[in-house]
Protein backbone atom coordinates (compact mmCIF):
# COMPACT_ATOMS: atom_id res chain seq x y z
CA UNK A 1 0.00 0.00 0.00
CA UNK A 2 1.47 3.26 -1.10
CA UNK A 3 0.51 6.28 0.10
CA UNK A 4 -1.38 7.46 -3.66
CA UNK A 5 -3.56 3.96 -2.10
CA UNK A 6 -4.78 5.60 0.95
CA UNK A 7 -6.13 8.99 2.49
CA UNK A 8 -4.52 8.97 5.62
CA UNK A 9 -6.77 10.41 8.82
CA UNK A 10 -3.93 11.97 10.15
CA UNK A 11 -1.46 14.92 8.35
CA UNK A 12 1.22 13.85 6.32
CA UNK A 13 4.32 16.16 6.65
CA UNK A 14 7.09 16.00 3.53
CA UNK A 15 10.64 16.64 5.70
CA UNK A 16 12.13 17.19 2.16
CA UNK A 17 10.33 20.28 2.17
CA UNK A 18 11.58 21.92 5.47
CA UNK A 19 15.32 21.10 3.71
CA UNK A 20 14.56 22.89 0.62
CA UNK A 21 14.36 26.30 2.74
CA UNK A 22 12.41 29.41 1.70
CA UNK A 23 8.45 29.60 0.70
CA UNK A 24 8.64 25.22 0.96
CA UNK A 25 10.40 25.49 4.60
CA UNK A 26 7.69 27.87 5.83
CA UNK A 27 4.63 25.62 4.49
CA UNK A 28 6.22 22.90 6.09
CA UNK A 29 6.57 24.83 9.51
CA UNK A 30 2.92 25.85 9.35
CA UNK A 31 1.85 22.68 8.76
CA UNK A 32 4.06 20.89 11.27
CA UNK A 33 2.65 23.45 13.63
CA UNK A 34 -0.94 22.47 12.98
CA UNK A 35 -0.11 19.05 13.26
CA UNK A 36 1.44 19.03 16.31
CA UNK A 37 -1.19 21.44 17.90
CA UNK A 38 -4.58 20.14 16.88
CA UNK A 39 -3.42 16.25 16.51
CA UNK A 40 0.04 15.91 17.60
CA UNK A 41 0.41 12.22 15.35
CA UNK A 42 1.23 13.00 11.93
CA UNK A 43 2.95 10.74 9.30
CA UNK A 44 6.75 11.55 8.04
CA UNK A 45 7.86 11.38 4.24
CA UNK A 46 11.36 12.80 2.69
CA UNK A 47 13.31 11.81 5.79
CA UNK A 48 15.86 10.06 3.88
CA UNK A 49 15.87 6.87 5.43
CA UNK A 50 16.04 4.08 2.19
CA UNK A 51 13.56 1.34 2.14
CA UNK A 52 16.60 -1.10 2.30
CA UNK A 53 17.14 0.46 5.96
CA UNK A 54 13.60 -0.03 6.89
CA UNK A 55 13.73 -3.76 5.17
CA UNK A 56 16.87 -4.30 7.12
CA UNK A 57 15.88 -3.41 10.63
CA UNK A 58 12.60 -5.49 10.28
CA UNK A 59 14.54 -8.49 9.22
CA UNK A 60 16.87 -8.39 11.98
CA UNK A 61 13.70 -7.99 14.53
CA UNK A 62 12.25 -11.07 12.91
CA UNK A 63 15.37 -12.86 13.31
CA UNK A 64 15.24 -12.02 16.63
CA UNK A 65 11.71 -13.03 17.79
CA UNK A 66 12.43 -15.96 15.96
CA UNK A 67 15.12 -17.46 18.02
CA UNK A 68 14.20 -20.01 20.32
CA UNK A 69 12.89 -18.82 24.29
CA UNK A 70 16.26 -19.74 25.80
CA UNK A 71 17.90 -17.51 23.25
CA UNK A 72 15.79 -14.61 23.98
CA UNK A 73 15.63 -15.34 27.67
CA UNK A 74 19.28 -14.81 28.25
CA UNK A 75 19.17 -11.35 27.28
CA UNK A 76 15.97 -10.31 29.74
CA UNK A 77 15.45 -7.13 30.77
CA UNK A 78 15.23 -8.74 34.33
CA UNK A 79 19.05 -8.68 34.15
CA UNK A 80 19.36 -4.91 33.68
CA UNK A 81 19.30 -2.57 35.95
CA UNK A 82 18.70 -0.10 33.00
CA UNK A 83 15.96 -1.85 31.94
CA UNK A 84 17.70 -2.76 28.41
CA UNK A 85 16.96 -5.90 27.21
CA UNK A 86 13.96 -8.59 26.05
CA UNK A 87 10.66 -8.36 27.73
CA UNK A 88 7.84 -11.87 27.22
CA UNK A 89 4.57 -11.01 26.11
CA UNK A 90 2.80 -9.78 29.16
CA UNK A 91 5.91 -8.12 31.16
CA UNK A 92 5.23 -4.88 30.87
CA UNK A 93 2.62 -2.58 32.39
CA UNK A 94 0.47 0.53 31.39
CA UNK A 95 -1.89 1.83 34.27
CA UNK A 96 -1.29 -1.35 36.03
CA UNK A 97 -2.63 -3.35 32.77
CA UNK A 98 -0.66 -5.95 30.50
CA UNK A 99 0.81 -5.30 27.32
CA UNK A 100 0.84 -8.21 25.30
CA UNK A 101 3.76 -7.70 23.18
CA UNK A 102 6.99 -9.23 22.96
CA UNK A 103 9.72 -6.46 22.83
CA UNK A 104 13.76 -6.05 22.52
CA UNK A 105 14.79 -2.69 24.53
CA UNK A 106 18.37 -0.71 22.91
CA UNK A 107 19.75 2.30 24.47
CA UNK A 108 22.89 4.68 23.56
CA UNK A 109 26.20 2.22 24.45
CA UNK A 110 27.71 3.34 27.50
CA UNK A 111 29.42 2.73 30.46
CA UNK A 112 26.99 2.15 33.70
CA UNK A 113 27.72 4.74 36.72
CA UNK A 114 28.95 3.19 40.01
CA UNK A 115 25.94 3.30 42.54
CA UNK A 116 26.70 5.24 45.32
CA UNK A 117 25.50 7.26 48.45
CA UNK A 118 25.65 10.16 46.45
CA UNK A 119 24.64 8.91 43.30
CA UNK A 120 21.12 10.37 41.94
CA UNK A 121 18.94 7.97 41.51
CA UNK A 122 18.14 8.74 37.86
CA UNK A 123 21.77 7.86 36.93
CA UNK A 124 21.42 4.06 37.08
CA UNK A 125 19.51 4.60 33.84
CA UNK A 126 22.90 4.98 32.42
CA UNK A 127 24.27 1.78 31.18
CA UNK A 128 25.44 -0.61 28.64
CA UNK A 129 22.60 -2.48 26.22
CA UNK A 130 22.39 -6.63 26.52
CA UNK A 131 22.74 -8.43 23.41
CA UNK A 132 21.96 -12.31 22.65
CA UNK A 133 25.16 -14.20 21.69
CA UNK A 134 23.01 -16.07 18.61
CA UNK A 135 22.10 -12.83 16.69
CA UNK A 136 25.45 -10.73 16.77
CA UNK A 137 24.07 -8.46 13.95
CA UNK A 138 21.48 -7.14 16.02
CA UNK A 139 23.89 -4.85 17.78
CA UNK A 140 25.13 -3.67 14.45
CA UNK A 141 21.96 -2.74 13.25
CA UNK A 142 20.32 -1.70 16.25
CA UNK A 143 22.75 0.79 17.53
CA UNK A 144 23.12 1.94 13.34
CA UNK A 145 19.10 2.68 13.49
CA UNK A 146 19.47 4.32 17.36
CA UNK A 147 22.05 7.00 15.74
CA UNK A 148 20.20 8.01 12.40
CA UNK A 149 16.58 8.27 14.31
CA UNK A 150 18.60 9.97 16.94
CA UNK A 151 19.42 12.44 14.06
CA UNK A 152 16.24 13.16 12.68
CA UNK A 153 14.78 13.22 15.84
CA UNK A 154 17.15 15.91 16.43
CA UNK A 155 16.55 17.65 13.00
CA UNK A 156 12.92 17.60 13.91
CA UNK A 157 12.97 19.19 16.93
CA UNK A 158 14.87 22.30 15.02
CA UNK A 159 11.67 22.43 13.08
CA UNK A 160 9.28 22.40 15.76
CA UNK A 161 11.67 25.16 17.62
CA UNK A 162 11.57 26.69 14.15
CA UNK A 163 7.67 26.76 14.15
CA UNK A 164 7.08 27.95 17.66
CA UNK A 165 8.84 31.28 16.52
CA UNK A 166 11.99 30.38 18.65
CA UNK A 167 15.43 30.37 17.42
CA UNK A 168 16.49 26.53 15.89
CA UNK A 169 18.50 25.67 18.40
CA UNK A 170 16.24 26.54 21.33
CA UNK A 171 15.95 22.93 22.47
CA UNK A 172 19.19 21.82 21.70
CA UNK A 173 20.52 22.65 25.45
CA UNK A 174 18.27 19.53 26.90
CA UNK A 175 19.53 17.65 24.76
CA UNK A 176 23.32 18.45 24.20
CA UNK A 177 24.71 15.20 25.40
CA UNK A 178 22.65 13.09 22.93
CA UNK A 179 19.20 13.56 24.81
CA UNK A 180 17.85 9.54 26.53
CA UNK A 181 16.93 7.67 23.66
CA UNK A 182 15.86 4.15 23.14
CA UNK A 183 14.52 1.77 20.18
CA UNK A 184 12.08 -0.72 20.62
CA UNK A 185 11.42 -3.44 18.61
CA UNK A 186 7.90 -4.72 18.91
CA UNK A 187 6.17 -8.01 18.06
CA UNK A 188 2.55 -8.09 18.89
CA UNK A 189 1.25 -11.72 18.96
CA UNK A 190 -2.66 -12.62 17.56
CA UNK A 191 -5.04 -13.06 20.48
CA UNK A 192 -8.31 -15.49 20.59
CA UNK A 193 -11.48 -13.74 20.23
CA UNK A 194 -12.35 -13.12 24.57
CA UNK A 195 -8.79 -12.46 25.18
CA UNK A 196 -7.11 -9.18 26.57
CA UNK A 197 -6.54 -7.60 22.82
CA UNK A 198 -4.60 -4.72 24.51
CA UNK A 199 -1.13 -4.56 22.68
CA UNK A 200 -0.32 -1.25 24.52
CA UNK A 201 -3.09 0.39 26.69
CA UNK A 202 -4.18 4.28 26.00
CA UNK A 203 -1.05 6.61 27.41
CA UNK A 204 1.05 9.26 26.42
CA UNK A 205 5.00 9.23 25.55
CA UNK A 206 6.99 10.70 27.62
CA UNK A 207 9.91 11.92 25.66
CA UNK A 208 10.46 14.77 23.06
CA UNK A 209 9.03 12.77 20.15
CA UNK A 210 8.34 9.04 19.16
CA UNK A 211 9.50 8.19 15.39
CA UNK A 212 7.43 4.81 14.59
CA UNK A 213 7.90 2.46 11.44
CA UNK A 214 5.60 0.01 11.35
CA UNK A 215 5.05 -3.29 9.30
CA UNK A 216 1.82 -3.44 7.09
CA UNK A 217 -0.12 -4.62 9.93
CA UNK A 218 -2.68 -2.35 11.46
CA UNK A 219 -3.35 -1.65 15.09
CA UNK A 220 -2.02 1.85 16.29
CA UNK A 221 -4.61 4.16 17.19
CA UNK A 222 -5.07 7.71 18.25
CA UNK A 223 -7.41 9.44 20.50
CA UNK A 224 -9.20 12.20 18.77
CA UNK A 225 -12.34 14.43 20.14
CA UNK A 226 -13.24 11.15 21.88
CA UNK A 227 -12.52 8.78 19.08
CA UNK A 228 -10.47 6.32 18.31
CA UNK A 229 -8.52 6.77 14.90
CA UNK A 230 -6.30 4.56 13.20
CA UNK A 231 -2.50 4.87 12.05
CA UNK A 232 -3.29 3.00 9.10
CA UNK A 233 0.53 1.65 7.90
CA UNK A 234 2.08 3.43 5.14
CA UNK A 235 5.71 1.93 3.77
CA UNK A 236 8.57 4.37 3.85
CA UNK A 237 6.84 6.49 6.33
CA UNK A 238 7.02 6.84 9.83
CA UNK A 239 4.17 8.09 12.07
CA UNK A 240 5.68 10.80 14.11
CA UNK A 241 3.87 11.90 17.73
CA UNK A 242 4.65 14.35 20.45
CA UNK A 243 5.37 13.54 23.56
CA UNK A 244 5.37 15.20 27.54
CA UNK A 245 8.55 16.93 27.10
CA UNK A 246 7.23 19.07 24.62
CA UNK A 247 4.08 19.74 26.44
CA UNK A 248 6.25 20.87 29.35
CA UNK A 249 8.61 23.21 27.24
CA UNK A 250 5.42 24.82 25.45
CA UNK A 251 3.34 25.52 28.33
CA UNK A 252 0.70 23.28 26.90
CA UNK A 253 0.34 25.00 23.44
CA UNK A 254 1.76 21.41 22.40
CA UNK A 255 -0.17 18.60 23.85
CA UNK A 256 0.86 15.00 24.23
CA UNK A 257 -1.71 12.54 22.69
CA UNK A 258 -3.23 9.59 23.95
CA UNK A 259 -2.96 6.99 21.62
CA UNK A 260 -2.64 2.74 22.51
CA UNK A 261 -2.24 -0.56 19.96
CA UNK A 262 -4.69 -2.68 19.68
CA UNK A 263 -3.46 -6.64 19.39
CA UNK A 264 -3.92 -8.18 15.63
CA UNK A 265 -6.39 -10.72 15.21
CA UNK A 266 -5.65 -14.90 15.56
CA UNK A 267 -3.66 -15.88 12.93
CA UNK A 268 -2.17 -12.74 12.75
CA UNK A 269 1.39 -10.91 14.29
CA UNK A 270 2.78 -7.19 13.82
CA UNK A 271 5.95 -5.66 14.44
CA UNK A 272 7.20 -2.66 14.61
CA UNK A 273 10.01 -0.25 15.58
CA UNK A 274 9.83 2.63 18.35
CA UNK A 275 12.50 5.38 18.52
CA UNK A 276 11.55 7.26 21.32
CA UNK A 277 13.50 10.60 21.80
CA UNK A 278 13.98 12.59 25.18
CA UNK A 279 15.85 14.69 26.84
CA UNK A 280 19.49 14.71 28.97
CA UNK A 281 18.47 12.99 32.56
CA UNK A 282 20.01 15.39 34.39
CA UNK A 283 17.99 18.96 33.15
CA UNK A 284 14.62 20.44 34.07
CA UNK A 285 12.58 20.97 30.88
CA UNK A 286 12.09 24.72 30.51
CA UNK A 287 9.31 26.88 29.24
CA UNK A 288 10.08 28.60 25.92
CA UNK A 289 8.96 32.31 25.56
CA UNK A 290 6.38 31.79 23.02
CA UNK A 291 5.68 34.90 21.13
CA UNK A 292 2.46 36.66 22.55
CA UNK A 293 0.06 35.29 19.51
CA UNK A 294 0.98 31.73 20.65
CA UNK A 295 1.28 32.22 23.93
CA UNK A 296 -2.40 32.86 24.48
CA UNK A 297 -3.06 29.57 23.45
CA UNK A 298 -0.91 27.56 25.53
CA UNK A 299 -3.70 25.98 28.43
CA UNK A 300 -0.90 24.37 30.88
CA UNK A 301 0.29 20.79 30.96
CA UNK A 302 -2.62 18.25 31.72
CA UNK A 303 -2.39 17.33 35.28
CA UNK A 304 -3.07 13.82 35.56
CA UNK A 305 -3.38 13.11 39.37
CA UNK A 306 -2.24 9.32 38.77
CA UNK A 307 0.67 10.10 36.77
CA UNK A 308 2.48 13.55 37.48
CA UNK A 309 4.13 14.80 35.30
CA UNK A 310 7.56 16.17 36.71
CA UNK A 311 9.89 19.04 34.91
CA UNK A 312 12.91 16.94 36.42
CA UNK A 313 13.51 14.61 33.25
CA UNK A 314 15.55 11.92 35.26
CA UNK A 315 12.90 11.95 37.85
CA UNK A 316 10.37 11.57 35.32
CA UNK A 317 11.93 8.83 33.11
CA UNK A 318 12.70 6.78 36.17
CA UNK A 319 9.21 7.02 37.76
CA UNK A 320 8.07 5.65 34.19
CA UNK A 321 10.69 2.78 34.20
CA UNK A 322 10.24 1.65 37.72
CA UNK A 323 5.85 1.95 37.27
CA UNK A 324 6.18 -0.36 33.57
CA UNK A 325 8.88 -2.90 34.89
CA UNK A 326 8.10 -4.09 38.24
CA UNK A 327 10.11 -7.57 37.79
CA UNK A 328 13.02 -5.41 36.79
CA UNK A 329 12.51 -2.31 39.27
CA UNK A 330 12.01 -5.30 42.68
CA UNK A 331 15.35 -6.51 41.26
CA UNK A 332 17.40 -3.50 41.03
CA UNK A 333 15.67 -1.00 42.58
CA UNK A 334 13.78 -2.05 45.84
CA UNK A 335 15.50 0.53 47.96
CA UNK A 336 14.02 3.28 45.16
CA UNK A 337 10.73 1.57 45.36
CA UNK A 338 10.74 1.95 49.12
CA UNK A 339 11.67 5.52 49.06
CA UNK A 340 8.49 5.99 46.80
CA UNK A 341 10.07 6.66 43.45
CA UNK A 342 7.21 4.82 41.68
CA UNK A 343 4.15 6.51 43.14
CA UNK A 344 5.20 10.28 43.21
Amino acid sequence: MSLDQVTPALPVLDLSAFRQGGAAQEDFLSALRRAAREVGFFYLTGHGIAQADFDRVFATARDFFALTEAEKLSVQMVKSPQFYGYNVSGAELTRNARDWREQFDIGPEQAAIPVGLDTLPWARLIGPNLWPEALPALREVGLDWHRRLNALAVELLEAFALALEQPRDALAPIHARGGHARVKLIRYPSVDQGDSDQGVGAHKDSGFLTLLAQDDVGGLEVELNGHWVPATPIPGTFVVNIGEILELCTGGYLRATVHRVISPPKGVERLSVAHFFGADLDVVAPVLALPPHLASEATGTAGDPQNPLFRDIGKNYLKGRLRSHPDVAQVHHADLLEQGYART
